[in-house]
């Protein structure tokens, strides 16, 4: 197939107006202009950008149905809420159906490979039936040392599930999920099986002062919920960085999602040690947790891709709005028109998520022999007129636009905008486990983790 468009953006190379892609079996076979593609057959795109599938280096899939239910809340408070309501309210197929919508809400945006971590499996089934590309980091949990056993032997027992069901696209990981859920024993125990299984590691680390609270000082409102159960705390370790690295979690292509609260030493052992990070902008900065220190890490060296996290924590799955905001807000900070540009931006959307992911060899940019990973987006609407500088209209005038085409492998997901194959009863019966959350919480006292 040879998808022709008014602007091409391969990101390891520059523009190419009216420049067409050619895809056969799956694989990129021709990038170029128009006049010089070989014979296939023919999809016009007309007057649109034609960009890589978009990466999301982090979701939680499965809260999808927690959209606007968790607003305006302290974090730990926030965490209590959703720990508890998701036990009780959303079940299996619930669990299924809401990573099934997030995925079509991601397909609408562009973004054809999905970073994410799950406790119930639900997004490693969604992501195979909807036929995208994606990493599900199983989560674990568990704060009580004397628990460790038991909650290592429920990831044992779900990664032998789990592990049997991967394919060339959804593939599986590990995840113990943060330091004020995750006991120093859990943490080097977790570390070892992934070792052991040869599976990568996702961990949510520094995002915010209550966990940096609890790490470096065994303070604050994470710890008051330990001690609440009988858990002892005490300081673990200069920083939520120096912690992983004690339990040798800081393996090379170790997810680190946030890494708001790091300094100049953090950023040196992530390095270091080979990691990468998920920026997530709009999440860190709706919680008010702060700004990472992005252009210090991609200094260092270290691949960044871009993430939304949760839409109950961010209320929306846009990758493009998301590179967006890291522009506005990272030159704010620096106060630099120049401290970081549209170009660079939509290169962490895509070959950046791609690095890190460890899949920069297969997808994030058009060339040759990579994955047929598409996304188009029209440009013949006001807010795109003129374009101008191609880069600048994806990153600050596409946001919010629905894709035009999605392909993953080659395969056609999203045509003239609608979403193919989508179930078109998913957002009525969301729309339904919003309103029996609602129901839920309006008479219910949260009982702290």
């Amino acid at each position: 197939m040879r998808y022709h468009a008014r602007w091409v953006l391969p990101i390891t190379q520059p523009p190419i107006e009216n420049g067409t892609v050619v895809e056969s079996d799956g694989r990129i076979t021709y990038v170029g202009p128009r006049d010089g593609a070989p014979a296939a057959d023919d999809y016009e795109l007309g007057d649109s950008v034609l960009l890589p599938g978009l990466v999301n280096t982090h979701t939680h899939l499965e809260l999808t149905a927690m959209r606007g239910f968790l607003e305006d809340l302290d974090f730990a408070d926030w965490i209590d809420k959703l720990r508890q309501s998701r036990n009780e309210i959303l079940d299996a197929s619930l669990l299924l159906d809401s990573a099934k919508l997030g995925i079509v809400e991601g397909l609408e945006a562009g973004i054809t490979t999905y970073a994410d971590t799950c406790s119930s499996g639900a997004a490693l089934e969604a992501m195979r039936e909807l036929n995208v590309r994606g990493i599900m980091y199983q989560e674990v949990f568990g704060p009580d040392p004397s628990r460790c056993e038991a909650a290592m032997a429920d990831l044992t027992r779900l990664l032998d599930v789990f592990e049997a069901q991967q394919t060339e696209l959804v593939t599986l990981g590990v995840s113990p999920h943060a330091p004020y859920t995750v006991s120093d024993p859990l943490y080097a125990a977790a570390s070892k099986l992934a070792v052991k299984r040869k599976l990568p590691l996702a961990m949510h680390i520094a995002e915010s002062a209550a966990e940096e609270d609890i790490v470096a000082r065994g303070e604050g409102p994470f710890a008051d919920r330990w001690r609440m159960r009988g858990i002892e705390v005490k300081k673990r370790a200069r920083s939520p960085i120096a912690l992983l690295d004690k339990h040798e979690l800081l393996q090379p292509g170790s997810l680190l999602i946030h890494c708001v609260r790091v300094d100049d030493n953090d950023i040196t052992i992530i390095a270091r040690r080979g990691c990468s990070v998920a920026h997530c902008p709009a999440s860190n900065a709706k919680f008010g947790h702060g700004v990472a220190p992005l252009l210090p890490m991609i200094a260092a060296g270290i691949p960044v891709g871009i993430g939304s996290d949760s839409v109950a924590s961010n209320n929306r799955m846009d990758i493009l709005d998301e590179a967006r905001l890291a522009v506005l807000v990272h030159r704010g900070v620096s106060r630099k028109h120049d401290a970081f540009g549209a170009h660079q931006a939509l290169a962490l959307a895509t070959l950046g998520g791609a690095r890190a992911l460890g899949l920069d060899d297969k997808i994030g940019s058009l060339e040759v022999g990579k994955e047929a990973d598409l996304a188009a987006f029209k440009i013949d609407i006001p807010r795109t007129t003129p374009v101008g500088d191609p880069y600048s209209a994806a990153i600050f005038a596409l946001p919010g636009r629905s894709a035009e085409l999605v392909t993953v492998h080659g395969k056609v997901l999203v045509r003239r905008n609608r979403v193919l194959h989508a179930d078109p009863n998913l957002a009525k019966r969301i729309g339904a486990a919003g309103d029996a959350l609602a129901r839920w919480s309006a008479k219910q006292a949260i009982t702290p983790v």
